[in-house]
């Protein structure tokens, strides 16, 4: 007896599922990784919840006490004030002015930042000679530890200082670089002066990964220089510059040092900012209930860019149809 097998049946074998050892590798990981026991994360949780949460916990708690000088004693036993000290923060203090002058002079300095340390790191791709040594040079900023950087500027900014002197060999008469409007300036410089090779290294890393065949596609298709830098160069930089911006925007606004060793504490009002207001507040008036309250402030101020960000590049778990990944 002939069998004859008809075109359009299935391959039932083909067909059939891969058991046992015919699974594939990579749906092998995906399942282990599914089943993995959640007990492995225990040392992870215990470091952040020591490190993290209870210290955030206890801000909480003390940001709701009258917790001064008189009482610091007894802290546990301090008056509870509920969120008094959040509203005098906002209608009693110089909270407002210095949330203005932290994101105003975040803002700013990334803005001025990105495009010098972008131009830096274009004009550095190129092999060309002494190419190592201007690299290096332009990590000096970077590499000098806050309180070098801070103290060198405010002995250079000094009435007596070499900046001043400089400016009287060309007939200009001397500053008040450290008081009055000039120091929130001088404040945003510095720290411009300071930040830009860390925007330069993001965006040197984004330009490694361009491919050189796409490089040597553009030179084929005669791209100009500003279409080449647009549709080439730009995309793969993208993302390092985004992230570039946001560590650097959440580096200036905490950023206490170079504002406590340009200025002391208290600053003038024209370069008070939440850092040095917190500062102030706890330790030169030793309100630390309301300095407390004035640092959660803060961290919802700093928390909001994150956010932005994450929901940005979508770091988070959920996809557009609501599922999960």
């Amino acid at each position: 007896m002939t069998v004859t097998l008809r075109k359009d049946a299935p391959n039932r074998r083909a067909d059939r599922p891969p058991t046992g050892g015919n699974i594939p590798a990579t749906r092998r990981r995906t399942v282990s990784e599914r089943n993995r026991p959640l007990w492995l994360l225990t040392p992870g949780a215990v470091l952040i919840g020591l490190i993290i949460v209870v210290p955030l916990v206890i801000g909480v708690y003390i940001a709701m006490l009258q917790l001064d000088q008189y009482t610091i004693r007894k802290w546990i036993s301090a008056p509870f004030v509920g969120l008094n000290n959040f509203v005098e923060a906002f209608t009693g203090t110089d909270l407002l002015h210095a949330l203005w002058n932290s994101v105003s002079f975040a803002v700013i300095s990334t803005v001025i930042t990105v495009p010098i340390g972008v131009y830096a790191a274009l004009a550095t791709q190129n092999r060309f000679r002494g190419r190592g040594l201007v690299r290096s040079v332009f990590l000096i900023p970077y590499v000098l530890p806050s309180f070098v950087v801070g103290t060198f500027w405010h002995t250079m900014l000094q009435p007596d200082g070499i900046v001043n002197k400089i400016l009287g060999e060309v007939g200009i008469p001397a500053v008040h670089w450290l008081y009055g409007p000039a120091s929130y300036w001088v404040l945003i410089a510095v720290e411009v002066w300071a930040a830009w090779p860390f925007i330069y290294l993001m965006a040197l890393a984004g330009l490694q990964s361009v491919d050189a065949e796409v490089h040597e596609a553009a030179a084929l298709d005669g791209a100009p220089w500003w279409t080449k830098l647009r549709y080439v160069i730009f995309p793969y930089l993208k993302g390092p510059v985004a992230l570039a911006c946001l560590i650097a925007t959440l580096h200036h606004l905490n950023n206490f040092s170079l504002a406590f060793l340009l200025f002391g504490v208290p600053a003038p009002t024209d370069v008070q900012i939440l850092p040095t207001l917190v500062y102030s507040m706890s330790f030169t008036s030793l309100r630390f209930g309301m300095g407390a309250a004035m640092a959660l402030l803060s961290l919802a101020l700093i928390a909001l860019p994150l956010f932005i960000y994450l929901r940005a590049v979508r770091l988070d778990t959920g996809n557009d149809s609501g599922g999960k990944r």
